[in-house]
């Protein structure tokens, strides 16, 4: 989990350098289709074994929240100072806690609703509404977070009977012919020092996601989640050095209550599932 924290950090910045020259639209098509030229060696070696499914519309359904999650990123990233953004996308495990009681009807009792709230109150502690001036564009990385959460609980519903691997393979196959059409309106020819950037974008997404799916596949989630939060002071660091850009101390405040709710939030549903599994009563899971 450290390593994706480490390689989400880096393609932040990636991200941000290839916006100066272009659209966050044609970043993210590429993003997508380097990263399955990166994926088809594995597949080849499977024998088109991973592509079976019997959910093709979930698979569907998942691309389109992670063609919007991506597309809000990216514009996020181009736009906002990084560890700003990095904060406020630090939302996802709420929205999924929302999106697990109202869409999977999952029981969410008072003590993970109080932590949820607690988690929002951080972000109007970034953005400060009434104190502060609120952009717009402020919107993209909650908007991101929102339908990264979405295909969190797609993927929940998947693995069931997926495998991680299929998963990724299936959103990278159906995320580069998606993203090509938006992209295709703002084109222009990336210069040879691009495409160096572009290859290196769809290495580092890759790697980024492998290493979630391995850190999920072998920890608790509430074990694991405290290290994805180093992105945060990864990014502020590499903002700071490649983009002289310094996150005031209201941006910390707000993501250390947004990370705080968040980790609760992960180790209370960790502690749920070990007394379901031990068929314990739930006599106080609140």
């Amino acid at each position: 989990m450290t390593a994706a924290a480490v390689t989400f950090s880096v393609m932040n910045v990636v991200i941000r350098v290839l916006a100066d020259t272009l659209d966050p639209l044609q970043i993210a098509f590429f993003r997508n289709f380097f990263a399955l030229l990166f994926m088809l060696p594995w597949l080849l070696r499977t024998g088109g074994q991973a592509l079976k499914t019997t959910r093709l519309p979930l698979h569907l359904w998942r691309a389109a929240l992670g063609f919007c999650a991506m597309t809000s990123w990216f514009y996020a990233i181009a736009l906002l100072p990084l560890a700003e953004a990095v904060s406020l996308n630090f939302t996802v495990p709420l929205f999924a806690t929302a999106g697990a009681a109202m869409i999977l009807g999952e029981v969410v009792r008072a003590r993970r609703w109080s932590a949820t709230i607690v988690g929002f109150l951080g972000v109007l502690i970034i953005v400060r509404p009434g104190f502060a001036e609120i952009s717009p564009v402020m919107a993209l990385p909650v908007m991101a977070a929102a339908c990264m959460a979405g295909s969190t609980l797609l993927v929940k519903t998947l693995s069931k009977d997926h495998r991680p691997a299929t998963i990724v393979l299936y959103m990278n196959l159906i995320l580069t012919p998606l993203s090509l059409i938006p992209a295709l309106f703002v084109w222009r020819w990336p210069d040879p020092a691009t495409w160096g950037w572009l290859v290196a974008l769809g290495l580092l997404a890759t790697l980024s996601h492998l290493g979630i799916t391995r850190a999920y596949a072998r920890a608790d989630a509430s074990a694991i989640l405290p290290f994805s939060y180093v992105r945060l002071p990864l990014v502020a660091l590499l903002a700071y050095f490649a983009f002289d850009e310094i996150p005031d101390h209201w941006t910390w405040i707000g993501a250390s209550v947004i990370v705080g709710s968040a980790v609760y939030i992960a180790r209370r549903e960790t502690r749920l599932a070990i007394d379901g599994a031990a068929g314990r009563t739930p006599q106080a899971q609140t």
